[in-house]
């Protein structure tokens, strides 16, 4: 069993919590225009509902504007609709089949609001860690039981998910440290 147990794949599952944290990031506004702003906008569209990047495109021509290119001329209302409704707080600006969104700075009171979710975010990264974790641990006490490995192999293994843990932890810390920093910078 100690040849079946996969530190890898546990790395690979916490792995994917971190890239999950870094994902809901690019969603937080910051004061100054990212093109990742705009990926938790979801459009109704020919009959479904899409991601923003699959009915048009976004860059961000200058700090604080971002830009956006609707392709088809019927979608540029639920576009700029979709933007409106979402909880962004932005108000584009109609030009023919582009949007011109301006990034409004933020008030002290929404970057603490924003640090504080994102604070939220990385504890549920934190959380998804730490039940990959267990799920290592039981396999572990369950191949001790069964007989498959002994008392040291267990032992070792054990340190070895621990210190994988605690290392993914530290990375998750590390980037809510950064993203706060940026959040909070005036």
């Amino acid at each position: 069993m100690a040849d079946d147990f996969n530190l890898k794949e546990l790395e690979r599952r916490m792995d994917g919590a971190i890239a999950s944290l870094k994902t809901e990031f690019t969603g937080l506004r910051t004061g100054r225009a990212s093109v990742h702003l705009l990926d938790t906008v979801q459009v109704p569209a020919y009959g479904s509902t899409m991601p923003l990047n699959q009915v048009a495109s976004v860059s961000a021509p200058e700090a604080r504007m971002l830009s956006v290119s609707v392709w088809d001329k019927s979608m540029v209302g639920a576009v700029d609709k979709a933007i409106r409704e979402s909880s962004l707080g932005l108000n584009p600006v109609m030009d023919g089949q582009v949007l011109r969104i301006p990034i409004p700075p933020l008030s002290e009171e929404r970057r603490k609001e924003l640090a504080k979710l994102a604070g939220k975010f990385a504890e549920s990264a934190r959380v998804a860690v730490r039940n990959v974790r267990r799920d290592g641990m039981d396999q572990l006490k369950k191949a001790e039981k069964d007989g498959d490995i002994n008392e040291d192999e267990h032992k070792s293994l054990s340190n070895d998910v621990q210190k994988l843990t605690d290392q993914m932890v530290a990375s998750i810390d590390e980037a809510l440290k950064s993203k706060e920093e940026e959040i909070l910078q005036v």
